[in-house]
């Protein structure tokens, strides 16, 4: 309660965006080296799937990301409800681009990679339509902020359609569970542990960190750039006005 209500305080927070921005982007660059290196080149391939796997290692953690970024977006956008916290509607709204980026990865690497699994580019499986409402659900969020020009509005808008789009997230969790799907079932987070060896594991969760880390640099300096607008508006609506007057001139003598 106290952290949410003290970093409410635009100065706070961005001190705190400024000191976490750089180490975020150092680890996604480190990360993402680290885990394309050894995805690309050095893991096995797939006894069944060949070097088309490997694939997995862009899919996999932008599918992760993609609901992920949307649960953070809801969960900001709870919090603006609750505690009127203007910061909470900024970190959902910058949230919104790269959560929309993640999902759009992961539909286009999962067709990809469908071709030589499945046969299809694109088939009407749970899973991947449930992905696909997300996309939309995020291009429909942030066109609320787009198209209603009081951003008071506009924020009271975007917070019910996150809250209500939250509804999606578990669907494309456990689509694979309730329904016949063409689409694997969990093979990492499992009860028993995961079905994939360590090999395959290290750069899978190499790329989420770099993901993860993606996520955090972009949301908090889209959110810095945001506060750095509102501070410039208003030193612009603050600063005096001056109104040039014309110098008179004599009239010249009538005959």
């Amino acid at each position: 309660m106290k952290v949410i209500t003290q970093y409410a305080n635009p100065a706070k927070f961005e001190q705190l965006a400024k000191a976490i921005t750089p180490f975020a982007f150092g680890v996604f660059a480190v990360a993402c080296v680290f885990g394309l290196v050894i995805g690309l080149f050095f893991s096995p391939e797939d006894y069944q799937q060949g070097n088309s796997v490997r694939i997995m290692y862009v899919h996999v953690p932008a599918a992760w990301m993609a609901m992920f970024s949307y649960s953070f977006l809801a969960a900001m956008s709870l919090i603006a409800f609750v505690w009127r916290h203007n910061v909470a509607d900024l970190l959902a709204k910058e949230a919104a681009l790269p959560g929309a980026v993640f999902t759009a990865l992961a539909l286009f690497t999962g067709a990809v990679w469908g071709k030589p699994t499945w046969g299809a580019w694109w088939v009407w499986d749970a899973r991947l339509t449930s992905m696909l409402v997300l996309l939309f659900v995020y291009l429909g969020y942030m066109a609320i902020w787009q198209a209603v020009e009081d951003t008071s509005k506009a924020a009271r808008f975007a917070r019910i359609v996150a809250l209500i789009g939250f509804i999606n997230i578990p669907i494309i969790k456990f689509s694979v569970d309730w329904w016949n799907t063409l689409h694997q079932p969990a093979s990492i987070i499992r009860a028993d542990g995961p079905t994939i060896h360590v090999s395959m594991l290290m750069p899978l969760f190499a790329m989420l960190i770099a993901y993860t880390a993606f996520f955090v640099w972009l949301t908090l300096a889209g959110v810095r750039a945001e506060l750095m607008g509102l501070r410039a508006a208003q030193k612009a609506q603050r600063a005096p006005r001056t109104v040039s007057v014309k110098p008179a001139t004599a009239e010249a003598p009538h005959d």
